[in-house]
Formats: C-alpha cells, structure tokens, sequence
C-alpha cells in the first residue's frame, strides 16, 4: 500500500475509526475495562456504554486505552506518521514528520513519534531458537573521546570511535533468518550479559555464536564464538555477521535521521528498530502496529 493509498483508503476520522474498531473487536465490541460483551452504542457516534462495570455507566469510544487517546489530532494524520515510521529503513526524524504533515509544532510530532515507538513494542514474545547470535555495541560518546581526539569536528556523539568512555552499552541477539532482541544495559558484567542471553534465548537452542568476550563463556547453553581481536570473524557457521548488521542499521539510523539520542529515550528507538527489522518481510506491518495501539 502506498501513501496515497493509504489516505485514500482512511478519508475520514470516521473511517480511521472504523478500522481501529476492526482491529480492536473482531467480533463484537467489548467493554475495554471489564470485557463485558453487552454493550449498548449511544447516539454520539463512536460511543458505547458498558453497565455492568460502572454505576452510571462506563463510556467509551475506540481511542479509550490506545496511544491516540485524548489526542487533539486528527487520526488520519496519526496513521499517516504510523505509515511513514513503518516504511522509513533508517527511521524519520520528528522534525521530518513535523515537515511533512505539518504539525503545529515540532513537539506535536515528537510526542506522535514516542508515542508509536511505544506501541511498536510486542508483548508476545518467544524466546529466540535455532542457531543464535550475541553481541554487544556502543553508542555515543563525547568527539574528545573518539579515535584521534576527535579531530576533523565529530561533533555527531553516533559518528563512532573506538574508545567505550561515556558511551551507552546496548546488547542484541538474532535467530539467524529469525528475530532480532536488544536491550540497554548499565555494564558488561558477566552476570549482566549472562542474565539477557538467558532472557531471550531458549534452552533448546542449537548454538549461541559470540565474539571472545570472556563474560559469554559460562552461558550455560550451547555456545562457540570467533575471536574478532585476532582478525577471526568467520568459522564454519561461527559468526556474529547478522546482529552486526543490524547494528550497522541502526547507528546509521543514529547518524543520518536522528543525530543524537539521549540514553532516556533509546529503548523507544531499539523497540522501533527491532520491530521494524522483525516485520521486514510482514506486508501488514502498518496492520501491527495500529493493533498494539
């Protein structure tokens, strides 16, 4: 589906309405509080009263309990940044989507971004299996810290460098052809990455494949890793190739959309990330997300 099909398929606030309620109540609507199934609809459209959970009677509309919930913005424009934030590779910056469906201000489209951000977070999650790869990444850091003292600007805290001072830790797993976990963590501690491999990765696991980093060796799981400080990055089907690249993706997302993310907001993005990397091959994708709102 294309953009302008998309606005044209959701014309109205009404049919944005339509379809929040298709994809909330399949069947029948329900009361969102207690379930109950015998509702009554009012006269003010969009709107239902349940009973049986509230004396005078609880109302409700399709926005109760979804991210759009007391928005004062129009639901076609909310679908239309949801649209955009599911097809953009590398993600959009608030300020882009401020462009583009122009918003009041800047803030309006920040809050819209955070707020789908948090919906693209699934809360059906499956430990991964197969054949699995950990690896942990940096990101940030002061320019003073980077290779080279950060000579030639490098004002850009995701533009890289070698050195791990200031910067935030953020760990990952992936089932190869599979999905993608990542997490922020406060340290490297062994009992820190030991405690997310043993989070995410089931114990049925064929192999969890690691660089040398000591702390991966008491995982209690199948495991071998490559020695990345000795030039060895591949061997037989001992390689952490997948998760770097999501890596990659991500801090180009960093570089070239966002600039630079403070450490309070990054989960929102790895969950966008991670989901968007998840739903690659999904044709609904936008379906999924207006879902979890």
């Amino acid at each position: 589906m294309t953009l302008d099909q998309l606005m044209a398929r959701f014309a109205t606030g009404d049919a944005c309405k339509a379809y929040l309620v298709e994809m909330r109540w399949a069947q029948r609507v329900s009361c969102p509080r207690c379930g109950n199934k015998r509702v009554h609809i009012l006269s003010r459209p969009w709107t239902w009263q349940c009973k049986k959970c509230s004396p005078n009677g609880y109302r409700f509309s399709p926005l109760v309990g979804t991210i759009v919930e007391n928005t004062n913005y129009p639901l076609r424009a909310w679908f239309q940044v949801i649209y955009l934030m599911c097809q953009s590779k590398k993600g959009i910056s608030a300020l882009q989507i401020h462009r583009t469906i122009g918003s009041g201000s800047y803030r309006t489209a920040w809050y819209m971004c955070h707020r789908i951000r948090a919906a693209m977070q699934s809360d059906e999650f499956q430990k991964l299996t197969g054949v699995v790869e950990v690896h942990e990444t940096y990101l940030g850091g002061k320019a003073k810290n980077r290779h080279g003292g950060g000579i030639g600007g490098g004002k850009n805290m995701y533009e890289g460098g070698r050195g791990t001072a200031g910067k935030t830790i953020v760990i990952g797993a992936i089932a190869r052809k599979g999905n993608v976990v990542a997490s922020l963590i406060e340290n490297t501690k062994e009992a820190t990455m030991v405690g997310f491999v043993r989070s995410v990765v089931s114990e049925k696991v064929k192999l969890v494949a690691t660089d040398e980093h000591e702390n991966y060796k008491d995982l209690g799981l199948p495991h071998k890793s490559v020695n990345h400080s000795r030039k060895q990055y591949v061997h037989v089907n001992v390689h952490t190739s997948n998760i770097d690249s999501f890596w990659s993706l991500l801090k180009r997302g960093m570089v070239g959309t966002f600039y630079k993310v403070s450490k309070a907001y990054l989960p929102l993005y790895l969950n966008e990330f991670s989901f968007r990397y998840n739903a690659r091959k999904d044709a609904d994708i936008f379906d999924h997300v207006i879902a979890g709102v």
